[in-house]
């Protein structure tokens, strides 16, 4: 969102332009009718504004002798040619002055209601006299952590945590800046605000909660103009896209349109832990209908009311929108789909991982961040990644991700064929035991876990069956992790390690206090979505939250600066977290590092998986940095205030 304050044309001595005083001559008449298109009180009308606009760009494309101007967005302002700054803020130093770019010749009405820039009362008086704000503000002057401690406050006044989500979108929506620092400075805090669990209330009420658009929806209406689509989002230089279709939001099901609580929740992530510009992040959600008939005939649903395009349809609709975004946005846009269904989420991922730069979080980040998991595990449980053998309840999209990825680390770790591996590998799916007799039945992404074993119905039976000593829940389903299994784990087990995953906290399979309490206080427990210290015989346990915020934000960042253009499995296996526990973590039987360090943590992450694109040849950003931490590190946005000219 470009165009020009009004100051700079009226004041010939404005230092907002370089070299204004060499202007050639039809420059200067160009400035000239841009000064005779205001009206006496510096507003103008829409007909002048056009033409204001059209006069500006020929005028900054012949001071640039005819290249691309600041207009055109030419992709070259960018922290060392890595994570695009479209706003220009990395040419100074935050103590510099930048000047604050609105949608026309502005007055300071336009800037307060701009949230790239607005400060609200963080204005500073000579900042008001300069862009028009007199009057507009309270003549107080507040910093931007004061600021934040009022926010914090208000936040805190709330008893119901949709109320947060509210407030903390509203805020997003009018001070972009203010959002991200308050984000970043409570992140433990205000994390299952934003995301889990509270975004999955919000999903199911968006129609209801649903003020202006945070993204863009695609639906099957705009079949044949998806391009179209595209090129009415504000932003033009985009770097990342979170796209859902809804059909399987965290554990709750179909929401259809209303699963747009998901893409945005997650680039808001993507920003605040790591670092990418909120400029450069687009949700989408592409809406194909509902199954779901309480949406169907919710009077507030804002999506498409029909049942769900599948087949031929479907999959002509994604292709035109997977071509769309290569052509307008090019090669390096990575598209991170989300909550898919399993039937698409595989397919989806497989037809598109050798032509496009994609990431399924569900499927590979959830697999990161467990596998990353299990092996700071290890070092309280004592053995190698082989020598354990792994229970899953639940054979969707995570279960399998994580199940094939845990197994190719081993694989790369003995040298052991995959095909081998795999059998130390055990998933439950609602029918029972995954066994070979079951095969033909079973749905194409399972058959490689279907091993040689008697038919075995439930969980309980499994759990005593295959004396697993990792217990890993995806199921979605909640309280499946029974007194009697936990138990049963317990009793062949030492240190059971125990991952209940499934989100929200209602469908989590068991809580962390059913985990240490039923196994004594010996469990390794890990959870989806939050659950607070439990005090069990005098000694507290924090129990882990094995987050996918704790991986893709970093790993995304990692993808961006190197210039990657596609994801290899290496790169998953490169975003372990097991080196950032530390011994006081572990002592508190924590397998997951505090997410008040997240910000390192990313760095450290988007590092790793930079080297690993480097050293496949999959890295287009040369030359490769010296210090790839530190210079993830120099690409992250900070969303502290600018000072303005």
């Amino acid at each position: 969102m470009i165009s020009l304050n009004r100051s700079s044309f009226l004041n010939k001595s404005s230092t907002s332009f370089s070299g204004i005083s060499s202007f050639s001559h039809s420059q200067r008449k160009a400035s000239a009718t841009i000064i005779v298109g205001l009206s006496s009180n510096g507003h103008t009308n829409g007909r002048v504004e056009k033409k204001i606009g059209v006069v500006m760009e020929s005028t900054f494309k012949e001071m640039n002798n005819g290249a691309a101007s600041v207009l055109d967005m030419d992709g070259k302002t960018a922290v060392h040619g890595g994570v695009e700054d479209v706003y220009g803020e990395d040419h100074a130093t935050e103590d510099q002055c930048v000047t604050p770019w609105t949608i026309s010749v502005a007055s300071g009405y336009s800037l307060l209601r701009d949230p790239h820039h607005n400060k609200g009362l963080a204005f500073t008086v000579k900042e008001r006299d300069a862009h028009y704000l007199r009057g507009l503000l309270p003549p107080t002057v507040v910093s931007q952590d004061l600021q934040v401690k009022k926010m914090m406050h208000n936040l805190r006044q709330y008893q119901v945590p949709l109320q947060r989500y509210v407030a903390m979108m509203d805020l997003q929506e009018r001070n972009e800046r203010l959002f991200y620092k308050l984000l970043v400075d409570n992140v433990e805090e205000l994390l299952p605000v934003v995301y889990t669990p509270t975004v999955g209330e919000a999903c199911q009420k968006y129609g209801s909660i649903f003020r202006r658009p945070q993204g863009l929806y695609i639906s099957l209406r705009e079949k044949g103009k998806i391009l179209e689509v595209l090129k009415n989002w504000p932003e033009k230089r985009i770097q990342v896209i979170v796209v859902t279709d809804g059909e399987r939001i965290l554990g709750l099901g179909d929401l259809g349109c209303q699963g747009m609580g998901i893409p945005v929740g997650k680039l808001s992530l993507y920003t605040a832990l790591g670092g990418l510009r909120p400029s450069s992040c687009l949700p989408i959600t592409i809406d194909v209908g509902t199954n779901n008939e309480q949406l169907l005939n919710d009077e507030f649903y804002i999506g498409l009311r029909q049942r769900r395009a599948t087949g031929q349809e479907y999959k002509e609709l994604l292709q035109e929108f997977m071509s769309a975004v290569k052509q307008n946005y090019g090669e390096k846009v990575l598209v991170q789909f989300e909550d898919f269904a399993n039937h698409n989420a595989f397919e989806l991922l497989a037809r598109y991982r050798t032509s496009h730069l994609v990431f399924n979080d569900d499927i590979q980040g959830t697999a990161s961040v467990v596998l990353a998991g299990v092996v700071a595990a290890l070092k309280l449980v004592g053995g190698t990644l082989a020598e354990h053998t792994f229970l899953f309840l639940g054979a969707g999209e995570a279960g399998t991700g994580i199940a094939e990825l845990i197994a190719l680390e081993m694989s790369k770790q003995t040298k052991a064929p995959l095909q081998e591996i795999r059998k130390k590998m055990w998933l439950v799916d609602s029918k029972g035991l995954i066994v070979s007799s079951r095969k033909e039945s079973l749905q194409e992404f399972k058959k490689a876990w279907a091993h040689e074993h008697e038919p075995v119905k439930t969980l309980l039976d499994a759990v005593k069956a295959i004396k697993p000593t990792v217990l890993i829940g995806t199921s979605g389903v909640g309280q499946t992790f029974t007194k009697e299994v936990v138990e049963a784990m317990a009793s062949f087990n030492e240190k059971p390690v125990i991952f209940a995953l499934s989100n929200p906290t209602s469908q989590s399979e068991c809580t962390a206090e059913e985990a240490y309490t039923w196994s004594k206080g010996r469990a390794i427990y890990a959870s989806g979505s939050p659950f607070d210290p439990v005090e069990y015989e005098g000694k507290v346990f924090v129990p882990g939250q094995s987050n996918n915020a704790y991986i893709f934000p970093g790993f995304g960042l990692g993808l961006i600066m190197s210039g990657a253009i596609r994801v290899h499995d290496d790169m998953l296996l490169a975003a372990s977290l097991a080196a950032q526990v530390t011994e006081e973590n572990f002592a508190k039987g924590m397998i997951f590092p505090p997410f008040s360090k997240i910000r390192k943590i990313s760095a450290y992450i988007a590092a790793n998986v930079a080297a690993k694109a480097y050293e496949l040849g999959l890295a287009s950003q040369l030359p490769r940095p010296d210090n790839l931490v530190k210079y993830a590190e120099s690409c992250m946005y900070s969303p502290n205030y600018r000072s303005f000219r």
